[in-house]
């Protein structure tokens, strides 16, 4: 028996997490049993920093990745997005966790789906205009490469013995009833959600009943598990730290906005950083419990 412990959206760099940290992390790891780690994607915005942090765990557990959105504007071949050259990187890869349980990596894609945007000119016109992935260099557009990753997907869980209960970690959204919908004054959010996932990938997992569970993040939101056609599914991403729920807390204790909302909390952390970096430190180990799935093996 072992335990996984899988992370998604570490951004080490957005989130400035320093050595000590790091190592504050790695050390409950350890303290909580942990034999496997797991990162989901989006560990750093630089290929070369998310590998220096795979370096860190695994010198002391066991450690594997794949990619998010996050670390791809950095990779230069075409090769890397899927077939990244290390022996670590877990992209329809197994690892076996046990004798009965297989641990499989995907980094997954987007193909609009999610959108309450029909016209794809115009989701395409707002991703190059707002979101991160327009800077992304990789051949096909998001729904040929989603659709390409589903089919192998398929052939790939199929060549996985029926015995084998398998855990699936992936970074994009598999499934809509992670899907949050925004009105009023957000409303426009909602067309973002082009770039979340796909519930294809979702469609194709629903028809393999040994994968047990399903853990993914890049929503920045955290979801209870869901038993879904017989799966679990996990999704507690670390996300930025004006998302964390200390730093909600930190605003909150000392009544400096009545504002939660992330994109102002970062100014107001900002205005107060000596003292919220003493409330991180005190309080960041909390953050991490909820920002991790941890499964037995």
């Amino acid at each position: 028996m072992g335990k996984l412990a899988i992370i998604s959206d570490l951004h080490v760099d957005i989130n400035h997490l320093n050595d000590k940290e790091l190592a504050m992390l790695r050390n409950f790891c350890l303290e909580q049993g942990i034999t496997r780690l797991h990162f989901a994607g989006d560990i750093a915005n630089k290929v070369d920093r998310a590998l220096a942090v795979v370096d860190f765990f695994d010198c002391a557990i066991p450690t594997t990745f794949h990619w998010g959105n996050h670390e791809m504007p950095d990779i230069q071949q075409e090769n890397d997005f899927e077939n990244f050259k290390d022996n670590r990187f877990l992209n329809f890869t197994t690892v076996d966790l046990s004798e009965n349980t297989v641990l499989v990596g995907i980094n997954g894609w987007y193909d609009y789906q999610f959108s309450d945007l029909k016209d794809e000119k115009e989701i395409k016109r707002l991703k190059n205009l707002f979101w991160y992935d327009r800077m992304i260099d990789r051949k096909g557009t998001d729904p040929e490469i989603s659709t390409a990753i589903c089919e192998k997907l398929q052939v790939f869980l199929a060549s996985i013995p029926i015995q084998k209960q398998v855990i699936l970690s992936t970074h994009f959204v598999p499934k809509p009833e992670f899907i949050v919908h925004q009105s009023g004054k957000y409303a426009r959010w909602n067309h973002l959600n082009a770039f979340l996932g796909s519930p294809d990938f979702g469609r194709v997992i629903d028809r393999f009943s040994n994968v047990s569970d399903v853990v993914f993040g890049h929503t920045h939101r955290r979801f209870k598990k869901q038993k879904i056609n017989g799966t679990y599914y996990h999704c507690r991403p670390f996300g930025y730290y004006y998302e964390w729920q200390l730093s909600r807390e930190f605003v909150k204790e000392n009544q400096l906005s009545e504002v939660l909302e992330p994109t102002k909390l970062r100014g107001v952390l900002r205005r107060h950083d000596k003292e919220f970096l003493h409330y991180r430190k005190v309080h960041l180990l909390e953050e991490v419990q909820k920002g991790m799935t941890i499964l037995d093996y």
